[in-house]
């Protein structure tokens, strides 16, 4: 039951590291897994961080075949990888017999829907996203376009010829199922968001900060900042949290835009004593998390996020902290507000933050909130119950 999976996100990236090389060490376990990538020169450069990633791949027993991603000019860039995908795909196919394709996003399935074509394979469509609408929402496309209109051209040729459909949430299921042209042709959708490995991102191991009546409190932001992440709503949250508990810190870890975080601080007129703004590898990203009270995250509320999962949110839940987001984020108002393991902003204004962070704060005083935003993360973004998800699927197409 040999599976090729392609992914056209790098996994000497951190994004390829957590949602594509944890779920395949776990699932080669019982069947012979092929990986093609497509790494970008910067990573691929570090060559002390190349090879431990192979090491590691190849240790867990999959078989890797990392490719070259090209960025300029865009269009022929993006063919030309496709192109010597498909060849790779092609002799991989023949070479050992594969017999599913699990594609993740909308690149990797042209390259696997060719395949199966060729080769009468099972496909999986893992879209991650509406990403052809991701690229109208955010200002990259115009929507009346070609490259727009392409992209929903083959997001509907993925959708009628895969024989599974990986969403990160209900609400884009829900949302696809009124699809027109599905009416009669509806896939088979699964709903599998995007995991956390629990066992790393655990608040258990943490020391009480509550021994120490001292320490201030600490609201985290972790991730980029810029098109989808809206900075300045968070930095407003932020003030709001210092008129409300005076002592509180900013923690910001973040590995690219310090100068612009710099500046919007700055500019905010948030004190840079009450922030501490750093980069940390992943375990370094564990303990500050263990040590937060409440994390923060609000997105752009667009059309394609009702299909987006933030992978932070487990992370958070799983340190046990709980989190201040935003609604129209795919199926991140039933969690925190139906769960109690957060607060959700419904508007920017100033009142809505005010009365949100005045709720952040009684929350974090909760009795138990730690283990209950644990209990969440279990039940939702759990990365076994994600293995277990995909284990079942592919023993479920090669029947």
């Amino acid at each position: 039951m040999s599976v090729l999976y392609i992914s056209y996100d790098g996994m000497l990236e951190p994004l390829g590291k957590s949602q594509v090389l944890a779920y395949l060490k776990h699932l080669v376990a019982d069947r012979p897994i092929h990986l093609i990538s497509f790494e970008k020169a910067g990573d691929w450069a570090n060559v002390a961080e190349r090879e431990r990633i192979a090491r590691d791949i190849s240790g867990a027993g999959i078989v890797w075949h990392p490719l070259h991603y090209h960025k300029v000019p865009s269009v022929l860039a993006t063919a030309f990888d496709i192109m010597q995908c498909i060849i790779v795909g092609v002799w991989l196919c023949v070479r050992y017999k594969i017999k599913i394709i699990h594609a993740r996003s909308y690149v990797s399935s042209i390259i696997a829907l060719t395949l199966k074509k060729l080769f009468n394979v099972k496909y999986i469509f893992d879209m991650r996203g509406f990403w052809a609408d991701e690229r109208i929402d955010g200002g990259l496309w115009p929507k009346d376009g070609p490259m727009y209109r392409v992209a929903k051209w083959f997001e509907k040729r993925f959708l009628l010829n895969a024989d599974r459909v990986i969403s990160l949430t209900n609400v884009a299921v829900d949302e696809m199922k009124s699809f027109g042209y599905l009416q009669g042709s509806m896939p088979i959708f699964e709903t599998i968001t995007t995991c956390t490995d629990l066992d790393v991102f655990n608040y258990s191991n943490a020391t009480s900060k509550r021994e120490n009546e001292s320490q201030p409190f600490i609201l985290g932001y972790v991730g980029s900042v810029g098109v989808w992440y809206l900075f300045d709503e968070t930095l407003s949250c932020f003030k709001e949290l210092q008129r409300q508990v005076p002592e509180a810190r900013l923690h910001i870890l973040n590995r690219g835009d310090h100068d612009y975080i710099t500046k919007r601080i700055s500019e905010s007129g948030i004190s840079a004593d009450s922030v501490l703004l750093e980069v940390a590898d992943h375990a370094g990203v564990v303990k500050a998390m263990q040590n937060m009270d409440a994390g923060i995250f609000i997105i752009k509320p667009a059309y394609s996020k009702i299909a987006s999962a933030p992978t932070k949110l487990g992370e958070f839940l799983g340190c046990g902290v709980p989190c201040l987001g935003n609604a129209n984020v795919g199926d991140i108002a039933d969690i925190i507000v139906g769960e109690n393991v957060g607060v959700v902003l419904s508007s920017f204004d100033a009142d809505s933050i005010r009365v949100a962070v005045e709720e952040l704060v009684c929350l974090t005083k909760q009795e138990g909130i730690k283990a209950h935003c644990r209990d969440i993360a279990l039940r939702y973004f759990s990365l076994k119950e994600g293995v277990r998800s995909f284990d079942r699927i592919y023993r479920e197409l090669v029947v």
